[in-house]
């Protein structure tokens, strides 16, 4: 029995395998919607862009296509767009092109040639290359190689983009290669990667291509994403998914990558300098400049591509760069978060875009060369939604004029690559043209809570509007199918529901009413259990009790600050998977790392493993998100989708529903096409037959590798004690205080908080607030206070009454620090603060400090070493970082192969200990261990000062000095200090078995060298005037 067109439309909506040229399509009619006929062709790239209506419009008009040819370029509201002009016409050319039997008349270089007949004849073993991905570079090939070899006919379409670019993006010469979400585009990136680098390699004179790449995303949510592009990568895709034929595997090795995120590119701070102290430094001239400058940022950003002459940039979801249009008055028109929105986007499309403007200016790159040379000093833009956002300037939803390559939604759907997503377009309520659960937030917006988590914990998640109640219920109703199909199928994972709020405490309700929550009854104190609505979502069974493993999970920016999702019992019952992700977190971050993880470090890894057999995620079933999962979470089980949240552009539609259009198989069916898999989405009003749908991966920093170098280095380890505590004994005679500058406590409105605050109301007088009454306290009281608090709270042994035979003792010294003008008050401040607890610890810890340094000669100072590690060396260093700024050790003077630099401050240290003659070792503090015990107000710290250094000071031994590299220094930092030079030195000492130790603090960059050499003259005068 045949099957109707109909009834294929809906029973077996794939047409066309994913590896093969799409040879046809559904036919759709000029309103958008399919005819159920299908066509013996591919599909034309040709859209109606969706442009939702704006708030206000200066004029009733019909929209526009953007004309390319048209010398206004983007410049008038009836901007047009004709894909006939660009897309369509390349890709004729390139489907010429390809029909081509004979590779001598392709116009490609021989390596060229051989990568192109390995990527469409190759018999991959593993995971095959689509057909979208290799167009896709082939559209990049043609262009670069073939069309300026064809004359007038080829530069015509590289004048097209040229133009396009000209009005748009005056300095940059971009190429948009447009692939729906589930393509592949970080297969494309390996794929360009492969091409330029084989070539450049191999043609080392060649200007056309090379092995230089800068790959920019928007976003570091997901870390490991891109790591695949780098050669070196256990996962490489050259290597792992046979992208480049094997004997073109070391030419691979040879490209040099730089994988960040655009907020790089945001000029740092090179020195902390506070605003007093910026005012006193600029006096009557210019604005002190602090920040680097653009050379020093792209030092930090892409070192290892600054020496070369020819860099290619990748920018992955490229649709967030962009050049705002000039006199762009589109944020007019734009009002509350819409109009928050739109400059946030622009502020991130203005960085992006002016930092590769950067690397263009750095390099020298010529606009007009490029045109003629393309492949080499462009930017290739990948995307599936290569569009204007609002706000900038331009029409919503308008395509990249600089596009060359289409790979639509449909295209997608019709080869099977992604889900087939399914929207409501039918209900019972009489009136309306749209679904309400299409777009819930319409109808329930008013009743939502409108605060974060925190600010509304007494909000009642049985009190949801019954619309979302609706939505819940029904959705959940499918998914109740779809669960039990998979189980009976044998998928050892099971399907997963998503739920997108619009803010915290939205998605706490949400989460409450699906998986359960103990309510507390005000009258009797006792909790009561509310179940989850959802019963398959539920984290608690029949009796109340937590399920060891929670099937739903609660995903915003409080929770995974405070971890209290995973508890006690998950943590037991996943114990195996939590020891497996620590063994993985070692091998990349190192040992020290993987002993510090965090609920929240687990809590990513139970949210990036969702889907996935025997990892920590696998028991999930239901995720309550607020925006996290439009940063480029992939899971591919996802099979339900529900929003509850406006969505004020088809872009954020597409970016949401793009959770759920990750294919969970590419096995082929007998027809050797994929079977169809759907998805369900409600309450976001997507248009079905829209642009593609992002799906923005987030790749990590390019990490590196700091270790030991052994054996060869051994000779400057460096072991150093880890102190836990202090030992002091008090003099039996009388007590006194050594002060200092370190003794000062600097009472200012940023410390205490504000002293003087104006209350107004809409309408009536104004008030002042302060603190003037304060002054009233007298200084009798202030001192008793302050030497009672120093009795009782540093001079009280656990468990032991107070030695109040101290108390006239400390009085008097108490007495000294307060009349030695010690305690000084700014900014309306006055001593009768000194009651507030935190700053009364303040005082004390400076007052004992004080003390104990008058005593260090006659009651030696011991320190308490860690009873189980009591010795720390540089010899365990070993772990990974994505920092920019390093700098690469002197190996006859370093253990550590790199320094990581917090700051430029440090990298000039590194460069004056190295060229010191007295210098034997040093080493930067990082992962290394030492650490300092020290208490700021009532509250235990501990201090990790910056460097070791090992110097010659002509004794037998040499001499350890801790470095600390600090511009400004706040009371924390004079904390520190006096704790490391009061206690942790002489109490280190006196242990007698770790050598001798010493301080010193450098708070000035370009004094750094002179006070360096002049501290090291000093020590070694002062060891010969003991000889």
């Amino acid at each position: 029995m045949s099957t109707s067109p109909v009834d294929q439309f809906f029973e077996k909506p794939i047409l066309n395998s994913p590896y093969e040229y799409p040879a046809q399509h559904w036919e759709l009619d000029k309103e958008g919607q399919p005819t159920n006929q299908i066509i013996a062709r591919r599909r034309r790239a040709e859209y109606i862009t969706p442009i939702p209506k704006p708030k206000k419009r200066r004029s009733q008009g019909i929209q526009g296509e953007l004309n390319l040819y048209s010398g206004d370029g983007l410049s008038t509201d009836s901007q047009q767009y004709d894909p006939t002009g660009n897309i369509n016409s390349i890709r004729e050319q390139v489907e010429a092109w390809r029909r081509l039997p004979n590779p001598e008349d392709w116009r490609v270089t021989p390596e060229t040639a051989r990568l192109l007949q390995h990527w469409r004849h190759h018999q991959f073993q593993g995971i095959r290359p689509f057909f979208c991905q290799v167009e896709a570079v082939e559209t990049a090939i043609w262009l670069a190689e073939v069309a300026p070899s064809l004359g007038k006919k080829g530069e015509q379409f590289l004048d097209l983009v040229a133009r396009a670019n000209k009005d748009v993006n005056p300095e940059l010469f971009r190429v948009a290669l447009k692939l729906a979400t589930g393509a592949g585009k970080t297969t494309v990136m390996a794929m360009i990667i492969a091409w330029q680098t084989v070539n450049a390699v191999r043609h080392p004179q060649s200007n056309r291509f090379t092995r230089g790449f800068l790959i920019v995303t928007p976003g570091i949510t997901i870390r490991d994403r891109l790591r695949v592009l780098q050669p070196n990568d256990p996962d490489s895709y050259y290597a792992s998914r046979e992208l480049v034929p094997g004997d073109m595997l070391p030419d691979i090795a040879r490209a040099k990558i730089v994988i960040t995120n655009y907020h790089a590119f945001k000029p740092r701070e090179r020195m902390d300098v506070s605003r007093v102290g910026r005012a006193l430094l600029k006096g009557r001239g210019d604005d002190l400049q602090t920040q680097e400058t653009e050379g020093q940022m792209l030092q930090r950003v892409m070192p290892e591509l600054m020496g070369m002459k020819n860099v290619l940039v990748l920018n992955d979801e490229a649709h967030h760069c962009y050049r705002e249009k000039p006199q762009n008055d589109d944020l007019d028109d734009l009002t509350g978060d819409d109009k928050e929105e739109a400059k946030k986007n622009n502020e991130a499309a203005r960085l992006w875009i002016s930092g590769i403007e950067s690397v263009k200016r750095k390099l020298g790159v010529n606009i007009e060369s490029v045109k003629r040379k393309l492949g080499v000093n462009l930017v290739y833009d990948l995307s599936a939604t290569p569009f204007f956002l609002r706000g900038s300037g331009y029409a919503e939803g308008t395509l990249f004029p600089w596009t060359v390559s289409d790979f639509s939604l449909m295209d997608a759907i019709e080869c099977g690559i992604v889900k087939l997503p399914r929207v409501p377009v039918a209900d019972n309520v009489p009136g309306g043209d749209m679904p309400k659960l299409r777009n819930l937030w319409e109808h329930i917006r008013k009743r939502m809570p409108k605060k974060g988590r925190g600010a509304a914990k007494n909000l009642d998640p049985l009190n949801l509007p019954p619309q979302l109640q609706t939505a819940l219920y029904a959705l959940y109703g499918h998914y109740a199918e779809t669960y039990e199909l998979w189980e009976q199928a044998g998928i050892k994972v099971p399907p997963v529901f998503i739920v997108v709020c619009n803010n915290t405490s939205t998605s706490k309700l949400v989460y409450d009413f699906i998986s359960g929550f103990y309510r507390l009854n005000e009258d009797t104190g006792e909790r009561k259990y509310n179940e989850g609505r959802l019963e398959l979502f539920r984290n608690y069974d029949e009796h109340g009790n937590r399920l060891p493993r929670p099937r739903t999970l609660l995903i915003d920016s409080e929770q995974l600050e405070s971890g209290d999702a995973l508890d006690d019992n998950f943590r037991n019952m996943a114990s195996d998977e939590i020891e497996r992700f620590r063994r993985e977190l070692a091998q990349r971050n190192g040992s020290a790392a993987s002993e510090k993880i965090t609920d929240q470090d687990l809590l990513r890894e139970v949210m990036n493993t969702v889907g996935k057999p025997g990892r920590l995620g696998e028991p999930i079933r239901c995720v309550v998100s607020v925006s996290m999962l439009t940063e480029g979470w992939d899971t591919n089980t996802v099979t339900h989708v529900l929003g509850v949240r406006a969505f004020g552009t088809q872009l954020l539609c597409e970016q949401v529903v793009g959770r759920a259009l990750r294919r969970y198989s590419y096995d082929l069916n007998e027809d050797n096409l994929f079977n169809v898999e759907y998805a369900d989405v409600l309450g976001i009003p997507f248009d079905f037959t829209a642009k593609p749908v992002v799906a923005p991966p987030k790749p990590p920093r390019e990490t590196v590798n700091v270790k030991a170098v052994r054996p060869d280095r051994d000779p400057l380890e460096i072991q150093f004690p880890r102190v836990e505590g202090y030992r002091v004994e008090l003099p039996e005679e009388k007590l006194n205080a050594h002060f200092t500058k370190d003794s000062v406590l600097e009472l200012t409105p940023l410390l205490v908080g504000p002293s003087i605050t104006q209350n107004q109301g809409i309408l009536g007088e104004a008030v002042e607030l302060n603190v003037k009454h304060l002054a009233d306290m007298r200084q009798s009281t202030i001192l008793f206070h302050l030497t009672k608090h120093l009795l009782y709270s540093k001079y009280r042994d656990p468990g032991e009454e107070p030695k109040l035979h101290l108390f006239g003792q400390l009085k008097r010294i108490v007495r000294q620090w307060l009349d030695g003008n010690y305690l000084r008050c700014t900014g309306g401040t006055y001593p009768a603060q000194l009651i507030y607890q935190e700053i009364a610890d303040m005082a004390c810890d400076r007052i004992k400090a004080a003390i104990t340094e008058a005593i260090v000669g006659d009651r030696p100072i011991k320190a308490i070493l860690d009873a189980y590690n009591p010795t720390g060396s540089t010899a365990h260093v070993n772990f990974n970082t994505s920092k920019s700024t390093l700098w690469q050790t002197d190996s006859r003077r370093c253990h550590i192969n790199w320094v990581v630099c917090d700051s430029d401050w440090e990298a000039e240290f590194c460069r004056v200990a190295e060229a010191h003659p007295r210098v034997k070792a040093y080493v930067k503090n990082q992962n290394l261990g030492l650490e300092v015990p020290y208490l700021f107000g009532s509250t235990p710290r501990k201090y990790l000062p910056d460097f070791i250094v090992q110097v010659d000071d002509g004794r037998s031994d040499p001499l350890n000095l801790i470095v600390e590299i600090k511009g400004y220094r706040g009371e924390d930092a004079k904390e520190k200090a006096n704790t490391i030079r009061v206690y942790w030195v002489p109490g280190v000492n006196n242990l007698g078995s770790f050598g001798r130790w010493e301080f010193a603090e450098f708070t000035e960059v370009f004094q750094i060298e002179s006070a360096f050499n002049e501290l090291i003259n000093e020590f070694v005068s002062s060891v010969r005037e003991v000889a």
